[in-house]
């Protein structure tokens, strides 16, 4: 065996991909390997020609470019395209070179593969990998081991995803002392922990045994549902039989674990059902000597609870009485898990009696059931009971009574069970505790409370964990709990949580709702790893924010980043076609919803649509999108509509889908004051004394407009028609100077009635806001933020643009209608809401 000097790092250099080209390295574990197509189709001289010019002319990149879209596009790629391609170059750099020996090898060129490979100034970890491949397809195994002696002789060493490569190589050629190099290798250099190396190592040692019995076929078994690859598993099982081995208790209870914590509860089940069939029952295995447990039928029975297959549940249930271990508390305390989950308390009650020696675990099963259920009264009997038995409540017990209190309402019996947990249960709270109570108050609306439990667990030296940030953070996305936001961002970073993908997501959300796309997109362009959530998270802030071209080229990023699009990702795209007036894009995502992913285009979609018409002014077409809908609108699709029809001036249209608004939102007071109006510009006074008739214009009337900001870190409230009456005269002075300079400026009178009583548009909240933060300040403000609980009027809005441009600040307002960002005199609405 030969000696080798192991490197310090498997990691290639960082310079192997130039950072200007877009698409990563085929073999790159994390990638998708894009395929080429072997059909008969030869390449047009024309793209040898354009190929040739590219080299020729330095052009790299787009050079690269072409050689990806003839793969894709199942043209055969010569032998003659490639050759052209490398004497086209002066110097080449690995990434060109590693696509050259990975091309020819797939068109079927080995040979030039090698001496593409071997002319190689530079050979980095891609480089090998790409060689190292190609023979595997060619089923070359004893020059995989020879490449894999060549590279460590470079000084260059296998990462995780190479070292299965060459052990499957090992395997096939039965190289038993490079396999034990290779283990040793990975035992020094930290890579143990790699299920996918060590279950490698072991079928190479496994396959070339020259006699296995029950543990060894255990042992690879295992290794396989350890990994997930149950169908490998599957195919081993069945080979342990055909040699002559049965599956012992060991054996099958792995391999149903296995499928259960994949969710196959079927596979699960028929597994089970040969498993007696096998006489692996309770009487035969007690004769033979074995005793028997409940794992199997336990692991079966949480599958079933996450599923919540009841009937499934049923059947399992049925076989642990057929095969007694309905008495089993690990049994016992699943279907109690399964039945509460599911619903079926009187089910779970008879389960809990007729087990007789209850552990916490049974206890809690019990409890959860019923705090679930809402029914904490029954909960808080059984939480008495169990403390005067032998079992004692730990700290789930407590915080799951402390849940079920919450979720049913009574916060109050929530937090004197919070406080005497320490006091009087003599159980310390952890952080499931604090997070109890924060998601509790926050879903009975009290976000303050909820707030103020956040700082004071930090205070109690209890660290917030990525559920208490994925609880608080959704709270904080409006415009006026800035400082909130970047709080809790502190404590995420104090915590090392920024890592952790959902908190990351969460904050660019937030971040996004709250007015500071900036801060959305420095966390994105941060953040080591994504998913479509977190592309989702960031395009749809951009289109709030009215930036329609960064949104789309955002997804056009995403598209070549590999990860699947989703339901959320065409809904925001839409919505930017819609924001840049792009008709025909948009309407080519919807329909590529259903024909290019197989999904089936939702609510959002159609609504989104519908705006992407209106948006145009393409009211006919949109109120036909409509009626050719497959399913029926609701409220979004109609609200589109009806937005569309009074801005663009199409008062009947606007009626009509009011009027469908209405039906579908009878208590929407924002709808039935501008259904009012719309009556009343069209003439259809006999229709506004209908809704009066009905008393809604009097609901209207008491609705008043609110405003609230923040200044200087600290949120105010305002309501239309405030008199200050220290400064009413020259706040009535300053409000109506801004308007009139408004109006000179002629930033527009859109079609639109105030919401807010009073003809006075001036005393309106939001304007009151405006005056606060300008004149109580010293200075200008950079930025003001505010909320409204209605929609803002078209004076307003005016007034805002013109404040915008005059005093130099960015206005963020989000009113009942939409998201408004006013800029140097223009909104990011584009004056549509």
């Amino acid at each position: 065996m030969e000696n080798f000097t192991i490197p310090c790092k498997s990691n290639p250099p960082t310079a192997i991909i130039p950072p200007k080209f877009s698409n990563p390295s085929e073999f790159s574990p994390r990638q998708t390997k894009p395929t080429i197509s072997f059909s008969r189709k030869t390449l047009p001289k024309s793209t040898d020609s354009h190929l040739n010019y590219l080299c020729k002319n330095g052009e790299l990149t787009k050079a690269v470019t072409v050689l990806e879209s003839i793969a894709k596009s199942g043209s055969k790629v010569t032998s003659t395209t490639y050759m052209n391609l490398l004497q086209s170059f002066e110097e080449l750099n690995p990434f060109v070179e590693t696509k050259l020996v990975s091309m020819y090898a797939k068109c079927g060129f080995l040979d030039d593969a090698r001496k593409v490979f071997y002319a190689m100034r530079e050979r980095n970890l891609y480089s090998w990998s790409a060689m190292i491949g190609a023979c595997l397809r060619d089923q070359r195994w004893k020059e995989v081991v020879e490449l894999f002696y060549s590279m460590m002789r470079d000084g260059v060493l296998p990462d995780y995803f190479l070292f299965p490569k060459i052990l499957q190589a090992c395997g096939n050629c039965r190289n038993l002392e490079t396999t034990k190099l290779i283990h040793s290798i990975v035992v020094r250099c930290n890579l143990s922990s790699c299920i996918q190396v060590n279950n490698s190592i072991l079928a190479v040692f496994f396959d070339n045994m020259d006699e296995k019995d029950g543990v060894s076929w255990n042992a690879i078994i295992s290794g396989y549902c350890h990994k997930g690859e149950t169908e490998e598993a599957q195919r081993l099982f069945d080979a342990m039989s055909k040699e002559g081995i049965e599956p012992g208790l060991v054996t099958w209870n792995t391999l149903i674990a296995s499928h259960n914590q994949l969710g196959h509860c079927d596979v699960a089940m028929e597994l089970m059902r040969r498993m007696e069939s096998c006489g692996i029952t309770p009487d035969k295995m007690l004769l033979a000597g074995v005793q028997p447990n409940g794992i199997t039928i336990t692991s079966a029975i949480s599958a079933c609870t996450s599923l919540k297959s009841l009937n499934k549940g049923l059947e399992i249930y049925s076989i642990a009485i057929k095969m007694g271990f309905i008495d089993d508390v690990l049994v016992g305390n699943a279907l109690i898990g399964m039945f509460s989950k599911c619903g079926e308390l009187e089910a779970a009650q008879k389960v809990f009696v007729r087990i007789p020696e209850k552990d916490v675990y049974t206890w809690n099963s019990m409890i959860g059931g019923y705090c679930q259920a809402r029914y904490c009264g029954k909960a808080y009997e059984l939480f008495m009971k169990m403390q005067e038995s032998d079992v004692h409540p730990n700290a789930v017990t407590w915080n799951v009574m402390i849940t079920g209190y919450m979720q049913s309402g009574d916060a109050d019996q929530a937090m004197d069970l919070f406080q005497g947990m320490e006091k009087d249960g003599k159980v310390k709270r952890n952080t499931a505790s604090w997070n109890s109570l924060v998601s509790g108050y926050l879903q009975l609306g009290e976000k303050d409370k909820a707030l103020g439990v956040f700082r004071q667990m930090q205070a109690y030296c209890v660290n917030p964990n990525s559920v208490t940030i994925l609880s608080v953070l959704p709270a904080c996305a409006n415009l006026v709990a800035t400082k909130k936001v970047k709080e809790i961002h502190g404590s995420v970073l104090r915590r090392n949580l920024e890592s952790v993908v959902p908190v990351a997501n969460s904050l660019i959300d937030t971040y996004a709702k709250s007015g500071n796309i900036a801060y959305s997109r420095f966390i994105f362009d941060r953040m080591p790893s994504k998913d479509i959530i977190t592309w989702n998270s960031l395009i749809s802030g951009y289109v709030l924010h009215g930036l329609s071209d960064i949104a789309l080229d955002l997804f056009d990023q995403l598209k070549k980043s590999g990860f699947k699009r989703n339901r959320g990702t065409f809904t925001s795209i839409i919505y930017a076609y819609s924001l840049a007036g792009m008709i025909d894009e948009g309407r080519q995502a919807f329909y590529s919803i259903s024909e290019n992913y197989q999904i089936i285009p939702g609510l959002e979609h159609y609504s989104a649509m519908v705006d992407l018409f209106g948006r145009s002014g393409r009211l006919q077409e949109a109120m036909q999108f409509i009626e050719d809908m497959p399913i029926e609108p609701d409220s979004s699709i109609w609200a589109a509509l009806f937005t569309a029809c009074r801005i663009h001036g199409n008062l009947a249209l606007a009626v009509r889908a009011g009027e469908h608004l209405i039906d579908l939102e009878p208590g929407n007071i924002l709808v039935q004051q501008l259904l009012l109006q719309s009556y009343s510009l069209c003439g259809k006074s006999e229709d506004t004394s209908k809704l009066k008739k009905f008393g809604r214009d009097a609901a209207i009337k008491k609705f008043i407009g609110q405003c609230w900001i923040e200044v200087k870190n600290s949120v105010h409230t305002y309501v239309a028609g405030d008199r200050l009456e220290l400064c009413s005269n020259f706040l009535n002075s300053w409000l109506q100077n801004i308007e009139e300079k408004a109006k000179r400026h002629d930033f527009g009178n859109e079609l639109c009635v105030e919401e807010e009583e009073g003809g006075i548009s001036w005393v309106h909240s939001e304007n009151l806001a405006f005056a606060f933060a300008l004149i109580g300040s010293p200075s200008v403000p950079k930025s003001i933020r505010m909320v409204k609980n209605l929609r803002m009027c078209g004076n307003c809005h005016r007034m805002a643009k013109y404040i915008s441009m005059a005093f130099g600040c960015e206005i963020y307002l989000s009113d009942s209608k939409s998201f408004h960002h006013f800029s140097n005199g223009r909104c990011s609405c584009g004056d549509y809401w």
